[in-house]
This record gives C-alpha cells, sequence and structure tokens, in this order.
C-alpha cells in the first residue's frame, strides 16, 4: 500500500465500520481484536478470501473475485506442479543449508546463467525467506564491501519491512523514519518530462547527492532500485538506469537491482527487469514471486562484491534455502519457462495498455497509461493539461472494480496511479473482464 500525506490509501477505514454487514462487521473486529491495529485492510469493504485457483479468489459465499493484483502466486494461485513439488519435498526432508543437498544446486545452477552478465557467468546466490531479508542481507555486503553506509533510493521506494529496509524506504509514510545516511532521488517521471532526458536526470541527481553523502562522512555504498520504480508510479522507460549506474560506480558505490517486483518475466520482454537498461548490476535480489506463495527469495552477486563479507563474517539462515523453499522456487521457475508466461506476460500487457489507451481518449481523467507486460500504470488526472494527479477518482475506480469482483489498486506518491500487476497466467478472458469492467466504472463518474 502507498502512503500519502501519511494516511494509507486503499485501506479500509475502522472508523466506517458500523456502515458493513453485521457478519463483515464481526469478522473485522474479531481481526482487530487479535492481531491489533498495525494490519491493514484493502478496500473500503474488505474482501474475505477462502480459496484460490489461477487467476480467481472465492469468497466463503463461492463468488469468484478477479485476481488483477497480487504478483506473489505469479504462476497463479494453487497451481498444481508448486503445490506437489512442495508435497512432495515436506514428506522427504527440510532442513538448512548446512548439509549437501542437490536440489539448491540444481537451482542455483538453473537460475543464475538467466541473470547474464558478471552474475550469470562466475556469481552467486545466497538465500533469505523474504524479498526483506534479501535487501537487508544485500544491502550489508554492500557497506562491508565498500566501507561505506550511504544508501541512495528513489523517492517513493519501497525495498522491505525490517528495520534496515524499512530505513530506506520512503513509501511507509512520514512516520517511518528514514536512516539519517539515506537519500533520495527522483523517479523517472516520463509522464512530465522528456523521455531522452530521463537518464541523464537521474544520473546527475545522484551524482550530486553521492558528493553530499560524501561531504557528511557517509560515502555511497549503495543506490538501489526496483527497475519498474512501483512505489513511485510504475515508470517503465528501458536504458534510463544506465547512466545512472555509472554514477554510482564513480561515486564508489555499488549498484543494486531490487527485482522483487519487476523480475520472473513480468516486464514481458525480459526475464529480469534490470535487463531492459542493458545492466550488469552488483547485486540482484528478488523475491515475492519467487515461490509463488512460498517464503523464498535470493540475492544474486558478484564473486567479488561478496568476496571479502564471506571471509570476515558468515551468513546463515535457518529457512531461507531449506529443501521445501528450493522446491517452490524450481517448481516456479520451471512453470514459468513451461508455460511461456514471460511472453504471455508480453501480450496480455500490450493488450490491456492498448485498450485503456483507447479509453483514455474517451475518458480525460486518464492522463498516462504506462508499464511493461503485465506491471501496468493508469495515472488519473484532474486536469490533463496541469497533469493534477487525482487520488480520489483513482480510490473512487479501485473500490468501484472491487465492488464488481475485480481486484487492483493504486501507488505513487500522491495515490493517484492505478496498479495493474496480476498474475502472469493472466488469460485474454481475464482481459476481456478487467477491461468491460474498468470501462463501465470509468463511464458511472
Amino acid at each position: 500500500m502507498t502512503q500519502q500525506r501519511g494516511k494509507m490509501v486503499n485501506a479500509f477505514d475502522p472508523a466506517s465500520l458500523a456502515a458493513l454487514a453485521p457478519e463483515e462487521q464481526a469478522a473485522i473486529e474479531r481481526r482487530i481484536r487479535l492481531l491489533g491495529p498495525a494490519y491493514r485492510l484493502f478496500y473500503q469493504t474488505p474482501v474475505q478470501v477462502s480459496e484460490g485457483r489461477g487467476t480467481r479468489l472465492f469468497d466463503r459465499q463461492g463468488q469468484e473475485y478477479l485476481d488483477a493484483y497480487n504478483n506473489v502466486v505469479s504462476v497463479g494461485h494453487a497451481h498444481p506442479r508448486v503445490v506437489e513439488a512442495v508435497q512432495r519435498q515436506m514428506s522427504t526432508l527440510c532442513t538448512h543449508t548446512r548439509y549437501i543437498q542437490d536440489g539448491i544446486l540444481d537451482f542455483a545452477e538453473q537460475i543464475l546463467p538467466t541473470l547474464g552478465g558478471t552474475i550469470g557467468a562466475s556469481g552467486h546466490i545466497m538465500f533469505t525467506c523474504t524479498g526483506s531479508e534479501a535487501n537487508d542481507l544485500a544491502t550489508r555486503i554492500a557497506m562491508h564491501k565498500t566501507g561505506r553506509r550511504g544508501i541512495i533510493v528513489t523517492r517513493e521506494a519501497y525495498h522491505g519491512n525490517s528495520y534496515l529496509t524499512a530505513g530506506y524506504s520512503p513509501s511507509l509514510g512520514t512516520s517511518s523514519p528514514l536512516g539519517t545516511w539515506v537519500r533520495r532521488v527522483n523517479a523517472p517521471d516520463s509522464y512530465r518530462h522528456d523521455p531522452a532526458e530521463l537518464g541523464r536526470r537521474m544520473a546527475a541527481e545522484v551524482t550530486a547527492t553521492a558528493a553530499e553523502l560524501a561531504r557528511q562522512g557517509d560515502g555511497l555504498a549503495a543506490f538501489i532500485a526496483d527497475s519498474l520504480f512501483s512505489s513511485d508510479g510504475v515508470y517503465d522507460n528501458p536504458a534510463v538506469l544506465g547512466p545512472v549506474a555509472e554514477a554510482v560506480r564513480a561515486a564508489g558505490g555499488l549498484f543494486i537491482a531490487d527485482e522483487v517486483q519487476s523480475g520472473f518475466g513480468r516486464s514481458g520482454d525480459k526475464m529480469w527487469g534490470f535487463q531492459r537498461h542493458g545492466l550488469d548490476p552488483d547485486i540482484v535480489t528478488m523475491g515475492k514471486p519467487m515461490g509463488n506463495g512460498y517464503p523464498v527469495a535470493a540475492v544474486a552477486l558478484k564473486h567479488d562484491v561478496v568476496a571479502a563479507f564471506g571471509r570476515d563474517t558468515r551468513y546463515f539462515n535457518t529457512f531461507g534455502g531449506n529443501g521445501v523453499a528450493i522446491a517452490a522456487a524450481h517448481a516456479t521457475f520451471d512453470v514459468l519457462r513451461d508455460e511461456g508466461l514471460q511472453e504471455n506476460a508480453r501480450l496480455r500487457g500490450e493488450q490491456i495498455r492498448s485498450a485503456i489507451q483507447q479509453l483514455a481518449s474517451r475518458f480525460d481523467k486518464i492522463g498516462d497509461v504506462r508499464g511493461a507486460g503485465l506491471y501496468i500504470g493508469v495515472e488519473m488526472v484532474s486536469d490533463p493539461e496541469a497533469k493534477t494527479p487525482d487520488a480520489d477518482e483513482a480510490t473512487r475506480i479501485v473500490n468501484a472494480l472491487r465492488e464488481r469482483r475485480v481486484l487492483i489498486s493504486a501507488t505513487g506518491p500522491d495515490a493517484n496511479v492505478l496498479k495493474i500487476r496480476p498474475p502472469l497466467v493472466f488469460s485474454e478472458a481475464d482481459v476481456d473482464w478487467l477491461l468491460n469492467d474498468l470501462e463501465a466504472v470509468l463511464a458511472s463518474a
């Protein structure tokens, strides 16, 4: 969820509890009583779910919802090949990485070459449970390698919820403090700036910000970015990060590609989001969709980046890379390949963006349509000429679609960008359902 001026968006407001049906009130009150106040629910009328299959979710009454939001289940809810792999491995062995086991080595040999560049040729992979852990570990390694601690991120970035990663995740909001060693730069806003200048603009800002960190004694350890800039509002222009990587290395820092959201074929044209920018990152992190719902994540990195860290310290994670986690990851990766889901993401994404661009000619509140593959941002504006963000319209659309049992969300610093990010198995029929209901909701304003 994105936070706009300290308030969570696309989140249920407990103050409106009385407006819900008694059964819904009771369920939410029970949840608040047992789980406490820090958890949030999506939508003005929260969704209760009991089952998931493919791109569909079902509530306890058996009502069917179209899931156009969840990237965690990248190959679809309860994919039978992943379920079977997890069940088989759990009935065989589930233990940590301090024993020699073929599964983890087989998977490492499968995934590393897909990263290309130096990591793909001679790099290593280290396993964690979550993307937050992966980014936390990557940051620790970068700080150890460089002897510095400064981190640069984009203005509304989200990179995790550990103490360290929350310290450089400004999208968590103004009540979540950033580290004193953290600096922010603007995301490459292709809607408001010349796309041809985005890389140069961003690199210049990174250079100036790195100099500030050096002057204040922290220096630059790393720049970390999600190459689709998900929390910043979804910006897909390729080749932007190439000049940025040059600026980062000129300042003595490492480039960390956070592939938690943009990896595993989601962009359609490439397996990994950083590849769209022609990058050879120092570190790549991955998570969420890696195990199709099972908690598994990883850090892939160049040998020289981790050599001193491996010599001077050690890494151990009780559950990171255990046999069941690797079975889930391996099965998910096999499905992604065998079912052609990267190509499906490309085709279905093009279909969705093209149709919404046609809708934009009829509905001037659609200011911009962007994205890659099955990660799509639709920016809603109140004034197309001034490009004024319209968070209220985005909120209206998200909740009106929810009432039609179509699930999307919103993102961006002003919470005015519709976020469409379905499982990669999204079909043409799913696209039709999404577009038909989106058109109806737009016409109902």
